[in-house]
């Protein structure tokens, strides 16, 4: 029974990891762009929560929906001010323009946050939990899988069965006949990477609501969310989701044989993915 709710809480996990991962998947497949700031964008979009909180005396759910347009806004300006000034065949200005960013968003958050962790204040729902069968799972991480498997489905949705899913697609494989067609590729980033600070902004809400957070906990959240995508297959929203639930249950288990494994536990079945199969579990581009 104990090894059950084990399973149970790493499930649980895997899927606020999925979320962290969700968005560098979709700007990944669409654009080819490896944002290395994509961490520190969810831990900004748990302060802009925390702010909106604080300001207008909201619960984080009601000010996360407040916050949803405006990290949009935010995605937006930023692919179409600095990073579409960057893409192209060499990958390394993009790397170094987001690892830029990176520096910024933390220093910009420790001057105007200081040091201290925070944590949003989610109020009675962050103590109860639901009986399943024989064992018993928290409504807060109940939510968080809830979320990730929905965010999941709604961005397969947009991709395969909408108009816009249709010009993400087509830049993706040749955005030059796609300029042909009269669509911009530029916009069509703009707007991606947009939808990626939204789908991170669900992420901070769940972030913030879990577990403390500060300045300096952007890292930590994009190398999670970089080996999901690794895991389940570059392209793969599905496999994306699949990878966080991996690292999710490995770090859950390691942290059941010794709470001091489980990071560890995580990274090693990374590794042990890679080994197995280098392209990840489910590779797969937008096609």
């Amino acid at each position: 029974m104990i090894w059950l709710d084990t399973l149970l809480q790493g499930l649980m996990l895997g899927g606020l990891y999925a979320l962290f991962a969700a968005g560098l998947s979709l700007v990944f497949g669409i654009m080819r762009l490896v944002n290395l700031a994509h961490g520190d964008l969810i831990v900004l979009g748990a302060y802009l929560i925390l702010g909106l909180c604080t300001a207008l005396g909201l619960h984080p759910f009601l000010a996360a929906v407040l916050a949803l347009p405006l990290m949009f806004g935010l995605g937006w300006l930023l692919q179409t001010a600095l990073l579409n000034r960057v893409l192209g065949e060499d990958i390394l200005p993009p790397l170094l323009v987001t690892f830029g960013l990176s520096v910024v968003i933390q220093n910009a958050l420790l001057m105007g946050f200081s040091a201290d962790s925070r944590k949003l204040p989610v109020g009675p729902i962050e103590a109860q939990s639901l009986p399943l069968g024989p064992v018993t799972v928290g409504v807060m991480p109940l939510l968080t899988f809830g979320s990730a498997i929905l965010v999941i489905w709604g961005l397969n949705q947009l991709f395969y069965r909408t108009a816009l899913g249709r010009a993400f697609r087509a830049t993706s494989d040749d955005p030059v006949t796609a300029q042909l067609m009269g669509i911009r590729p530029r916009s069509i980033f703009a707007i991606a990477t947009g939808i990626a600070l939204v789908v991170a902004t669900i992420a901070a809400l769940y972030l913030g609501a879990r577990a403390n957070f500060d300045p300096a906990a952007g890292p930590a959240r994009l190398l999670y969310a970089f080996e999901a995508v690794i895991i389940g297959g570059l392209g793969s929203l599905w496999g994306t989701l699949a990878g966080g639930l991996v690292i999710g249950v490995a770090q859950a288990f390691g942290a059941a044989l010794n709470p001091e494994w489980q990071i560890l536990a995580g990274h090693l079945a990374f590794v042990a993915v890679l080994l197995l199969r280098p392209r990840g579990l489910f590779p797969r581009a937008y096609d």
